[in-house]
């Protein structure tokens, strides 16, 4: 089964047509935007755009390379998500743990058109830099571009435990092959690695309309009603999901405990989970920075400068907990810590 079609962006897929008619196309992109609003699908959009044999402002879905990419079987199309962090003792064999592991995960976009997030504990780890690496050092197999889409990019790990992969990685994205595109996708930039962010153009992917929605469901034979298409809030992926949305939801409990009060706030820490901290409890912290940085720009686009501030500066303080949480951290005390400080900027 191909991808369900891309609907919506409209103006954004204009101006990467734009950038490649005019040989301007950044080689490295990182896509943000809100979960469920067609991120990783603007980036298969935008390889079917590149290595498209008619060379269209839109992909013509017809010839070979259209329907290869599509299928996700494109030789030049290389996909990596967060995996389970491999078993193996070994360098190279944990490397081809984490191939089968993507190739599976792809096995299961190809036979449902489409894909939600991966579990809390997976990873873009050292031995899927390294995949990479090797992957980016091949010629392309039908001589044209390659592209290199790196879904959930916040989910990269700090490589302490190995510099010199780590840097090749980052110098591979400073220095790309030539006709080599890398496409990173994440909530937000912020919580993407400084020094991976540093060396990617960002793209603002928005909300879709209710229409793109409503087609969206459609062509997916997904079904639905206009409450439900009204609750999705301009993100398919939610649409997909029956309109769940459990981290944003946890997210948002979290800032009601937050101006609730310290009991309030007392028995939302409690109720976090006190297992290994880079899992559901990152994850929250993903959607409590992504719920933050909205109130951010809302505020802002309505002149609401105080309150504007205030959301970015609870972003920092989010994300600051969330470099803490890498480490051997209590995650209730950490979650305790963080809503005070959230109350104390309300506060200030």
């Amino acid at each position: 089964m191909s991808m369900t079609p891309l609907f919506g962006h409209q103006e954004l897929r204009d101006r990467l047509n734009s950038a490649i008619a005019t040989d301007r196309l950044p080689q490295v992109l990182l896509l943000t935007g809100p979960s469920g609003v067609g991120k990783q699908r603007l980036a298969l959009w935008l390889a079917q755009r590149l290595l498209c044999e008619r060379g269209l402002p839109e992909p013509c879905g017809e010839c070979g390379a259209c329907r290869r990419t599509l299928d996700l079987v494109h030789p030049d199309l290389h996909w990596f998500v967060p995996v389970p962090r491999p078993k193996a003792g070994d360098a190279d064999k944990q490397v081809e743990e984490v191939a089968e592991s993507l190739e599976a995960a792809l096995a299961d976009r190809r036979a449902g058109g489409q894909w939600g997030s991966p579990d809390g504990m997976a990873s873009h780890g050292i031995a899927s830099a390294r995949l990479l690496q090797r992957r980016a050092g091949l010629t392309a197999a039908e001589g044209g571009w390659r592209v290199f889409v790196v879904g959930h990019a916040e989910r990269l790990v700090p490589q302490e435990s190995s510099p010199e992969a780590a840097n090749a990685l980052l110098k591979l994205l400073e220095e790309p092959p030539a006709r080599a595109l890398f496409l990173l996708t994440a909530p937000e930039a912020g919580l993407v690695l400084t020094t991976i962010r540093s060396r990617a153009v960002p793209v603002r992917v928005g909300r879709l309309a209710d229409a793109d929605v409503r087609a969206w469901a459609a062509a997916a034979g997904v079904a639905t009603d206009e409450l439900a298409i009204r609750a999705a809030g301009g993100a398919i992926g939610r649409l997909g999901r029956g309109g769940a949305d459990p981290q944003g939801g946890a997210a948002r409990r979290v800032l009601e405990a937050v101006d609730g009060g310290p009991a309030a706030r007392a028995r939302a820490a409690l109720g976090q989970g006190v297992s290994q901290a880079r899992g559901d409890f990152t994850a929250l912290l993903d959607a409590l920075a992504v719920e933050l940085a909205e109130q951010a720009r809302s505020a802002s686009a309505g002149g609401r400068w105080p309150a504007a501030g205030r959301a970015a500066a609870g972003v920092e303080l989010v994300l600051e907990t969330r470099e803490r949480a890498q480490g051997n951290v209590n995650p209730q005390l950490a979650l305790a810590v963080l809503m005070d400080d959230l109350a104390a900027l309300e506060a200030a």
